[in-house]
């Protein structure tokens, strides 16, 4: 497997340097490279890789773990794999500088207090002595990236940092990446899928495709005259939250080649709608503009955009003629933890997920449930699916409420009407089990088909995804995870659903599949009269997909209303900051905004804050949000609800103190 073939750039100190590209493009394999941590069997077969001079390649392996940490860093994708679980993260963040002898034993602890100050934990003092497994996604990654800046290497490479992570927290990583370059002088690379991040953030970028650079050049420049049709396909595949609501997302077709074998020819061709006989027989060669733009391609771009026009949808009917298909009722649920002795079953503690939520959910539409990472979002879809009870409340289902204490005969009638598609597609199929079994089985549990039905209707299913109804003979991992996530979608339209809660179902996919997947559950909503219940902390595919939004904060909700009206005239503080930290695909947008981003971390859901639980981080909060909880008040637009002593937008007369 040729994972990297040919690739050349340089970087300069102080520089920023982006590496995008969809899963398998060679991002990764480009930064295992540099720092020569090929996986096994892995090898540098040709080429060279200079550091101030010396070709890293020819290193012997004392010499290289000499450079490893000391003069380039790397800050991996998921925290909490990258960090020792036995070990504390002062121990941790301490080992690079002892390893690389720059502090004795005895000076180290000032050091790492110093290092965890500069990537702002808060209470250093006291997270010193902490284990990876008591801090929050967010504070492992800052844990990590102290550990990568504490030797102060030339060059960082930045692996997917913020991948995994909401989005208040990704700015706020992304915020301190930009601080500590300016500061430290160190060279960025940054490897990512996101072209917002990509925009925002780096000074080049370098777009990545089968193990070649296909198109590099000045951030700006890139966006503004993108050359490549696969640069042009990317940003044509990325939701955005300013988009309308006639703007359709560009889906890639097919996927990436195999890299196997070496071809003398464009590998983008089978998948690009200006291919010609040439691009399928030929390897294009470098093209280099004066300005140093560089692309491969045969067919250049003129920068258009490749988005397409779908049919507006009908605006909704008024509140009052919508029929209401499902509601949360004032629903609270906690989980005890801890015990004051073995044989005592009372708990020392609870953790408020939901605290009093309610809402409704209208048949037809899609509710978007956003909010960051604890907010209580996907306690509130399993209580809609029946997975779990809410300790007071009620969760009503076509009028009647949904018990998770019924009988057998009752939770098949209520499977056949709500179903829910997880976030990770290969933690949620059997892998012993092949595609037809998976499908099978919910129609074998419902009694419901003959056997020959069954397997037309295995076949309809497959088909109705995008896949080939012969792959119901082939296992899970036998697939890519847009594949495995469309065997997910297929499963839950098994049964013929009327609400179908997907929980994250995109959020690990590359931007050309997510783009797939959402035109997808469009087209199946369409098709099958479908309601979806979006939960997500994307809030560009939220704004894509979702008819009304629903935003959560530490249990609460905090403010619902339609999706164009919340985008645009956000009331409650929290809101306006998930806005403004999402990533904008456009440098020059992204250069002129005035920011007013989320700070600091997530109180404790065991003991919320008095009030206003968002208090705590609100650049308007006062001293009534300590002593009194707000209310959900009306604001402009159909059915605009908002909790907030000082909202952004006035609150309509005689609207005030409305239950949601």
């Amino acid at each position: 497997m040729h994972a990297v073939n040919g690739v050349s750039f340089d970087i300069h100190g102080g520089e920023a340097v982006g590496l995008v590209g969809e899963s398998g493009s060679g991002k990764s394999m480009t930064g295992a490279s540099i720092l020569r941590l090929l996986p096994a069997g892995g090898e540098i077969t040709a080429g060279r890789i200079e550091l101030d001079g010396r070709d890293l390649v020819a290193l012997p392996d004392k010499q290289m773990r000499a450079v490893r940490g000391r003069e380039i860093a790397l800050i991996s994708q998921d925290p909490m794999t990258a960090l020792d679980p036995t070990m504390t993260i002062g121990t941790q963040i301490a080992e690079p500088l002892l390893i690389h002898g720059l502090l004795p034993k005895d000076a180290t602890r000032d050091r790492v207090l110093e290092l965890l100050s500069m990537v702002g934990v808060p209470q250093p003092e006291e997270r010193i002595d902490n284990y990876p497994h008591q801090l929050s996604g967010g504070l492992r990654q800052r844990v990590c990236i102290a550990m990568a800046i504490a030797c102060e290497p030339k060059l960082l490479i930045a692996d997917e940092p913020t991948t995994a992570l909401d989005v208040s927290v990704q700015d706020q990583i992304l915020r301190l990446l930009r601080r500590l370059r300016s500061e430290l002088g160190m060279a960025l690379l940054l490897i990512t899928h996101d072209m917002g991040v990509i925009a925002e953030h780096t000074d080049r970028v370098m777009v990545m495709y089968a193990g070649r650079i296909a198109e590099s050049a000045r951030t700006t420049e890139l966006f503004r005259q993108t050359r490549h049709p696969y640069t042009e396909a990317l940003l044509g595949a990325l939701p955005r939250v300013n988009q309308t609501a006639v703007e359709g997302l560009y889906s890639i077709p097919g996927s990436p080649p195999s890299l196997t074998e070496l071809v003398d020819a464009c590998r983008f061709a089978p998948r690009c709608r200006y291919a010609s006989d040439r691009c399928r027989t030929e390897l294009p060669l470098p093209t280099v503009a004066p300005d140093g733009h560089l692309w491969e391609c045969f067919h250049p771009r003129d920068g258009a955009s490749v988005a397409t026009v779908r049919e507006a949808a009908p605006p909704p009917p008024p509140p009052a003629t919508r029929a209401v298909l499902a509601v949360a009722d004032d629903v609270v649920r906690e989980y005890p933890i801890g015990g004051a002795r073995l044989w005592s079953r009372r708990a020392l503690a609870t953790v408020k997920a939901v605290s009093g939520v309610s809402f409704e959910v209208y048949r037809g539409e899609t509710l978007g449930v956003v909010g960051e990472s604890g907010c209580g979002k996907s306690t509130v879809g399993r209580m809609l699916v029946g997975l779990e009870a809410p300790d007071a409340g009620a969760v009503m289902f076509d009028g009647a409420p949904i018990r998770t204490g019924r009988g057998k005969a009752e939770r098949r009638r209520h499977s056949r009407d709500v179903q829910m598609i997880f976030q990770d597609p290969y933690a949620s199929l059997d892998p012993r089990m092949r595609v037809r079994a998976i499908l099978d089985e919910p129609l074998v549990i419902q009694r419901t088909f003959a056997r020959d039905e069954r397997l037309a209707r295995i076949a309809e299913l497959l088909r109705d995804v995008g896949l080939d109804p012969a792959a119901a003979g082939l296992l899970p991992r036998e697939f890519s995870g847009g594949q495995r996530q469309r065997i997910g979608f297929a499963r839950a339209l098994a049964l013929r659903p009327r609400l179908i809660v997907a929980d994250e179902p995109v959020s690990a996919l590359d931007v050309s599949i997510r783009a797939q997947l959402l035109n997808l559950m469009r087209q199946l909503q369409e098709a099958h009269d479908l309601t979806y219940v979006m939960i997500s902390h994307d809030l560009s595919v939220v704004r894509y997909l979702a008819d009304r939004v629903a935003v959560m904060y530490l249990g609460k909700l905090v403010e619902i209303g339609q999706t164009a009206e919340i985008y645009q005239r956000p009331a409650h503080p929290y809101t306006a900051g998930l806005l403004e930290a999402v990533p904008v695909p456009d440098p020059e947008a992204a250069a002129s905004r005035e920011r007013v981003a989320i700070g600091g971390e997530l109180p404790s859901a065991v003991e919320p804050p008095s009030g206003c639980r968002f208090r705590t981080r609100c650049p308007r909060a006062q001293e009534l949000c300590a002593k009194v909880e707000p209310r959900m008040s009306t604001f402009a637009g159909d059915g605009h609800l908002a909790a907030c002593h000082f909202p952004l937008q006035p609150v309509v007369t005689g609207g005030g103190a409305e239950a949601a």
